[in-house]
């Protein structure tokens, strides 16, 4: 479990936290609200583990058995909520984990805390269960809802929490980051940056994989050879990237990256600014063939082939309609 001196980036959501803490205006109830792999339950378990710390400081000492037993995820008094149906959180879930156990007092901690992760999957009836606990908690009590959108709850349930929205990391701060903490090269760092949009466990999981290079290499010689490749091979690359545990949709990003250096180059005729600085004959090849309306369309069938795959179209048809955008711009 982190303390919030491990976190990097959204220091004013650390603030507020901490000063909730030093002053005892501790809410009983919290909306982390961020997209997947943001640090939201670094930020939340942080938080947790301040306010259960046998120091009682605003941060946890790392140290303590309360500190201990919530490294572990073992503290009795910091719950973390289940729920038995992959896409639903349902009205059972949140009776059973959150109103029926908030009625029995701490173990052994001054607050009882329970931790909802994607916490966006709670159907109606189970917001409108939570919703009685959160208007009348206990002084103990202290919810945590951890979700990637926030705009799903019901309004009711929205004017009772207090809403942090965290917020990438600047590029500067998850670049030097990724290259102390993962060791990577300055233009490894760079490419990861930009695909991951601030977002640190999303950056990490690309510079820690063993296979990066594989991957980029598999982006950049479909973009390369767009004109000449055929279906069936598009396909079978961006299927052998789920070999790598990684998302299709970040073999996509590292395209879409490829493509705003093309814009980029073909609009500045500068080449400080590419991500793939080491590519800029080919950059400057597609930049000369292409007009700004053919890129933009590019970029565009890239996000609907993401927004398609999200949204469970044939995973073939999809690859077929990006390949034809592709080859006519």
């Amino acid at each position: 479990m982190a303390a919030f001196s491990d976190i990097l980036g959204n220091e004013q959501i650390i603030e507020h936290l901490q000063n909730a803490i030093r002053m005892g205006k501790v809410s009983h109830a919290y909306i982390f609200n961020a997209p997947e792999s943001s640090g939201k339950r670094m930020i939340a378990e942080a938080f947790a583990a301040a306010l259960q710390c046998e120091k009682k400081e605003t941060e946890a000492c790392g140290e303590c058995h309360s500190c201990k037993q919530a490294r572990s995820h073992n503290h009795p008094d910091i719950i973390y909520v289940q729920h038995a149906k992959p896409n639903t959180i349902s009205v059972d879930d949140i009776r059973v984990q959150i109103n029926q156990d908030i009625v029995i007092k701490p173990y052994s901690s001054p607050y009882k805390i329970y931790i909802v992760d994607e916490a966006e999957k709670m159907n109606v009836q189970a917001q409108n269960a939570l919703l009685k606990t959160i208007e009348e908690p206990p002084a103990y009590g202290v919810i945590l809802l951890l979700t990637t959108n926030a705009d799903l709850f019901l309004p009711t349930i929205l004017s009772r929490c207090i809403r942090l929205d965290l917020r990438p990391v600047a590029d500067d701060k998850l670049k030097d980051f990724l290259m102390k903490k993962c060791g990577v090269v300055d233009y490894q760092a760079d490419l990861c940056v930009d695909f991951s949009q601030g977002i640190v466990g999303k950056a990490v999981t690309l510079a820690s994989s063993a296979h990066f290079n594989e991957i980029k290499e598999a982006a950049l010689q479909l973009v390369k050879r767009v004109k000449d490749i055929e279906l069936s091979e598009m396909i079978g690359a961006v299927k052998h990237i789920s070999e790598y545990k990684l998302d299709i949709n970040d073999f996509f990003d590292i395209m879409m990256i490829w493509y705003r250096d093309v814009l980029l180059y073909k609009a500045t005729a500068d080449v400080n600014g590419l991500i793939f600085k080491d590519e800029v004959y080919e950059i400057k090849k597609q930049a000369n063939t292409s007009s700004y309306h053919g890129i933009e369309l590019i970029l565009e069938g890239l996000e609907k082939a993401k927004m398609r795959l999200d949204a469970n179209v044939n995973f073939e048809l999809v690859i077929e309609l990006l390949l034809l955008t592709l080859k006519e711009n």
